[in-house]
């Protein structure tokens, strides 16, 4: 008798617990979350899975970093006030449509891109060992300064191999200065740092994780991978600083990633980027004239910097990218290791097949994150069932982010296909207007796709129901990856 009632107390303990999750979660969900697909999704994890949805909600979606949000984006328009942007840098907002190379331009300028910039040199890596060595050799050559931004810092032989540089520059006078993500490089070592900020090196963390104060910090990261070197010569893509980066972890093997050098007037772009985060994260002011010298044409090529991140309404490349679709008319080929789209994107694409563009989507074989991966592959469905070609990549790990628009437009850069980096990581993407360019990028994803695995919509279709389970499950989180 007594097992029966303690039976039916805890019984009764727990439907209230249930009632009491429901009442306080599902209207903080539908408060906080304004988009009503993330609004929806994070409903029915939370109605399916109480007490689980609850603490993944609390740890995943509540919007704890809704005061970091409010005190970044204040940040933003304060320090743009403060340092309003030079004569010989474009004011951002300014329609240039006589000078646009490309409808996109102005679109992107209008979500907050900077403006399209001419007499830039572009160099495209499609071997992460040969960006690693011109990164290398930049860096080596530095007068200055030395700006490094990266969301992984790994403390491996190759993170070795960059501090002992970035200390020998600092030795000889160099100004370094060196922004790593707390989640990203959450292992990054202090005995490192200690090395490059003894020589006098400055290191800082983007965001610290603070358990004790709002749990695990996942969202609002800082994904950028931006190197500028005395406001002349930078770098950024997909690229970040470890052993694996460069293809020697056993587990991914050869590591496919895409990374562009920039010399020429749009560096001032990546060093405003890095400028803006440095003051942000250490309330250091950097914005003096010698962080920005007057910088020649160097090169025929027309690029567009363009950041975005969860201090933004809309966000910029979420904006970009749904514009770029739309505008394709012949061919849309996208690289990218995550996909998990909102509708939105998914519906644009959708359109562009129905107007016959050649869409193409390539994708991973070989996982890093499973969650994602799956979740992933439930969207693959849907660019079969549209006729898009999807293919896998078999040769290694395909860690590539950049779209390839018709003839004359690329973008490019650290932002994936996915949630996560159109609306809670901070991200930097460049515009590439040049024929050249989007025709070295068409025959370097041409040679991809010869190493890669075409799907086939009917074995996909054909493919075990757990696996289908799987994909259905993860994609609940879809607006979380």
């Amino acid at each position: 008798m007594f097992d029966w009632l303690e039976t039916l107390q805890i019984a009764s303990l727990l439907a209230m617990l249930h009632t009491v999750i429901l009442l306080t979660v599902i209207p903080v969900v539908l408060i906080k979350k304004r988009d009503p697909t993330v609004a929806v999704a994070w409903s029915l994890v939370v109605l399916l899975t109480p007490l689980l949805g609850a603490l993944l909600f609390w740890v995943f979606g509540y919007n704890y970093v809704q005061r970091r949000v409010v005190k970044k984006k204040s940040h933003r328009t304060t320090f743009r006030a403060v340092h309003p942007p030079r004569r010989r840098e474009a004011t951002r907002g300014a329609g240039q449509l006589e000078q646009d190379p490309h409808q996109l331009a102005q679109i992107a300028q209008m979500v907050d891109a900077f403006p399209i910039s001419h007499g830039n040199r572009v160099t495209l890596y499609h071997d992460t060992e040969a960006a690693y060595t011109a990164m290398l050799e930049a860096i080596k050559a530095a007068e200055h300064h030395v700006h490094l931004q990266f969301y992984i810092f790994r403390a491996d032989a190759t993170g070795q191999q960059l501090i002992e540089l970035l200390t020998q520059k600092a030795k000889e006078g160099v100004e370094v200065r060196l922004l790593y993500d707390a989640l990203g490089s959450l292992f990054f070592s202090w005995r490192l740092q200690g090395r490059l900020k003894a020589a006098g090196g400055q290191i800082d963390t983007f965001l610290p994780v603070n358990p004790f104060r709002s749990w695990i910090q996942v969202n609002l990261r800082n994904h950028r991978k931006i190197v500028v070197v005395d406001g002349r010569v930078g770098f950024t893509g997909g690229m970040n600083i470890g052993d694996e980066y460069l293809g020697k972890s056993r587990r991914f093997g050869y590591w496919r990633d895409a990374m562009l050098k920039l010399e020429g007037p749009a560096v001032v772009g990546l060093q405003r980027i890095f400028v803006e985060d440095w003051h942000f994260a250490s309330g250091q002011d950097v914005d003096e004239e010698l962080y920005f010298p007057e910088i020649r044409p160097q090169g025929e090529h027309v690029v567009q910097v363009v950041e975005s991140g969860p201090d933004q309404e809309p966000n910029a490349i979420r904006e970009i990218y749904f514009a770029a679709i739309l505008s394709a008319k012949k061919r849309l080929w996208i690289a990218s290791p995550y996909f998990v789209p909102d509708s939105g994107l998914l519906d644009a694409l959708r359109l562009v097949r129905m107007r016959g563009v050649d869409v193409r989507f390539l994708g991973l074989l070989k996982p890093d994150h499973l969650s994602t991966y799956y979740a992933g592959r439930y969207y693959w469905a849907d660019l079969l069932a549209f006729g898009t070609r999807v293919y896998q990549y078999a040769k290694g790990m395909m860690h590539s982010k950049f779209m390839i628009i018709d003839d004359d437009c690329a973008i490019f850069g650290s932002a994936n296909f996915d949630n996560r980096s159109l609306r809670l990581n901070f991200e930097t993407n460049c515009l590439l207007y040049d024929k050249g360019l989007v025709a070295e990028l068409a025959q370097a994803y041409e040679h991809d796709l010869s190493e890669s695995l075409p799907l086939d919509p009917w074995v996909f279709s054909q493919r075990p129901l757990g696996t289908r389970l799987l994909e259905n499950a993860f994609r609940l989180f879809s607006p979380i990856l």
